[in-house]
């Protein structure tokens, strides 16, 4: 890299930016995350957590009113996870958000819990298919990165 080469920051989304904090905050409770993580064709979640208790949370990230209002389908993700969050920057006006979903405030850098969304333990069986496509999921991005040209 160098002094004239865009920061990774600068070239990375608003959601993605929020994604960055969320992550590094459950990182440091002890969770495990994946981003862009699809539970089911179809779905794609911008943060999945996988607890130290085998908990899973689904974590949307919101970088303003117009990408809150153009999700459509986040209900949808509430039957693949324990607890469902949004996180959103400090100056999201958080009134439109539904009351009965987890909050998270974040930015670049960390993020705080201000809700947490109300817990439906899911069923046993789609607790294991979760964790068993989450641990293939990320070894499979892991082996592009260390061989870009292999079949994964």
């Amino acid at each position: 890299m160098t002094a004239s080469d865009p920061h990774p920051s600068d070239i990375m989304t608003a959601g993605q930016r929020l994604a960055r904090g969320v992550c590094r905050h459950f990182a440091r409770l002890g969770f495990t995350t994946l981003e862009e993580f699809c539970p089911k064709r179809g779905k794609r979640v911008d943060v999945i957590a996988l607890g130290p208790k085998g908990e899973i949370w689904i974590i949307e990230c919101k970088s303003g009113v117009a990408d809150f209002r153009s999700d459509g389908k986040w209900d949808g993700y509430l039957e693949w996870c324990d607890r469902y969050f949004w996180a959103v920057d400090a100056d999201f006006p958080t009134e439109i958000l539904p009351e009965d979903t987890g909050l998270i405030f974040a930015d670049d850098y960390d993020a705080e819990v201000i809700r947490m969304g109300p817990e439906v333990k899911l069923a046993p069986a789609r607790r294991k298919k979760i964790t068993h496509d989450l641990a293939q999921t990320a070894a499979r991005r892991l082996a592009r990165m260390r061989d870009p040209m292999g079949r994964y």
